[in-house]
């Protein structure tokens, strides 16, 4: 057969095969799947929760320094007996009831204070671990979408190297049979045959488990990611110099929550300073008393009311030491914050310099690999040719069709590994965001 007619006979099998593997009906692009992970993913939802949560938890803390009222009521019933008896009319039971309002504002209050702005940065600290959590989800949703397209393409080009080694095992017996082969060539044909049913069985399950994990993450069944359109470009990545993106790093949510947290331990230094500090509160009260049966003295109805208002003031002398010591505790914790966002910096800085060069050899190895993907075919070409006018074995052909096959199969992983990458580089940078997805949604099939 022509090696011409072998090449369309093979293309035209890996496309049957691909869309049987991944049809387009009712393909999903990266952002539809992303949006379906983000309200349906367990993580990403207790984080979002969580983060409610430290809003209001934030919130309580203006309590402290804003007015307080209580209004406190009482009804009682008194049966009065007085022995001997020299007056019967104090005999009897009588009803008081009282109504007391209570007020109290705080004047000087510095823990109160500092507890108020400790919540401010406490908001930041929330808002910082719900952004990370949300680049989290991109990172993963996209690992999971090219996964699956991954191991569409490995069972792809392991069913397309089935047809291309029993094609080979066919013309292996067909010579064996008129004597211009030996049994040889038919046994290594058949041997890489059975090897690639076996790559077969291992692929398929491959891409049921990729599958899998893709559903659990979105919330759908049997979703299907779209796949990258042909011919594929992969858009250069911008800026090319690495300190650029270590520079933006500085903005991650990581450092910005690590400032946060050393604010929030400076403040609790002055929160535990406070404890040897006056106390001073405006205060006021209103109490209104009724007797309509009289009291025990008197038979008479009254009624009284009494007002006041003042203020609370209260020193501290001695605590047993606790003050002095709770100084102590939060000033070596407040060191210990300044050193966790130091090591927040450098461990940021490094992973952002770790994805960048990961994203630059992951560039230069497609390169390298589109040119041995080219190669390949040729050598399989040739290989072909020579087998047919006996200059070649067929264990020549058999290693041109796995190399040519493997060269495809790192050539799709890489491309897809790329795209993640510059991913992982926004997300070590802390510039990742859902508009970055778009970048990628550009190139899928459309």
């Amino acid at each position: 057969m022509p090696k011409t007619t072998r090449a369309s006979l093979l293309s035209l099998a890996m496309a049957g095969l691909w869309a049987g593997v991944s049809p387009a009906v009712h393909a999903q692009s990266l952002i539809e799947l992303y949006q379906s992970a983000r309200a349906y993913d367990a993580t990403y939802q207790s984080a979002r929760l969580q983060f409610d949560a430290n809003v209001a938890r934030a919130d309580q803390a203006r309590a402290n320094i804003l007015p307080t009222a209580a209004l406190a009521g009482t009804a009682t019933r008194t049966e009065l007996e007085i022995t001997p008896v020299s007056n019967p009319l104090l005999n009897r039971g009588y009803n008081t009831q009282t109504a007391t309002l209570n007020a109290s504002q705080p004047l000087y209050r510095p823990a109160n204070w500092a507890l108020f702005s400790q919540s401010k940065y406490q908001l930041e600290v929330a808002r910082a671990q719900l952004e990370s959590a949300e680049q989290d989800l991109i990172v993963r949703t996209s690992q999971a979408y090219f996964d699956v397209l991954a191991s569409q393409d490995s069972l792809t080009f392991v069913k397309a190297q089935k047809a291309a080694v029993a094609e080979q095992l066919a013309s292996a017996r067909r010579n064996f049979e008129v004597g211009t082969a030996t049994i040889t060539d038919t046994r290594e044909a058949q041997a890489r045959f059975d090897l690639v049913l076996a790559q077969e069985i291992a692929a398929e399950n491959d891409l049921r488990v990729k599958k899998i994990a893709l559903d659990q993450l979105v919330g759908k069944q049997d979703a299907q990611p779209r796949g990258l359109s042909a011919p594929l470009v992969l858009p250069p990545l911008e800026p090319m110099e690495v300190d650029t993106w270590v520079q933006k790093s500085q903005a991650h949510p990581g450092i910005r929550q690590a400032q946060s947290n050393l604010e929030i331990a400076r403040l609790e230094v002055v929160r535990a300073e406070a404890g040897n500090k006056p106390t001073l509160d405006l205060t006021a009260s209103y109490a209104a008393g009724r007797n309509p049966n009289g009291t025990a003295s008197s038979v008479a109805n009254s009624r009284t009311n009494t007002a006041a208002v003042g203020v609370a003031f209260n020193l501290p002398l001695f605590a047993g030491f606790s003050t002095q010591n709770r100084i102590r505790e939060t000033l070596a914790l407040g060191e210990r914050a300044q050193s966790d966002l130091e090591g927040a910096r450098r461990s940021i800085a490094q992973n952002t310099r770790t994805a960048f060069f990961g994203v630059v050899s992951g560039q230069g190895q497609v390169k390298a690999l589109e040119a041995a993907e080219l190669s390949s075919q040729s050598a399989l070409d040739a290989n072909r040719l020579g087998y047919q006018v006996g200059v070649r074995i067929n264990i020549d052909v058999l290693n041109s069709q796995s190399q040519l096959f493997q060269t495809k199969r790192d050539l799709a992983r890489a491309r897809y590994d790329v795209l993640v990458g510059s991913l992982r580089l926004r997300q070590a940078s802390g510039a990742l965001a859902e508009q970055d997805l778009q970048t990628i949604n550009a190139l899928l099939v459309r």
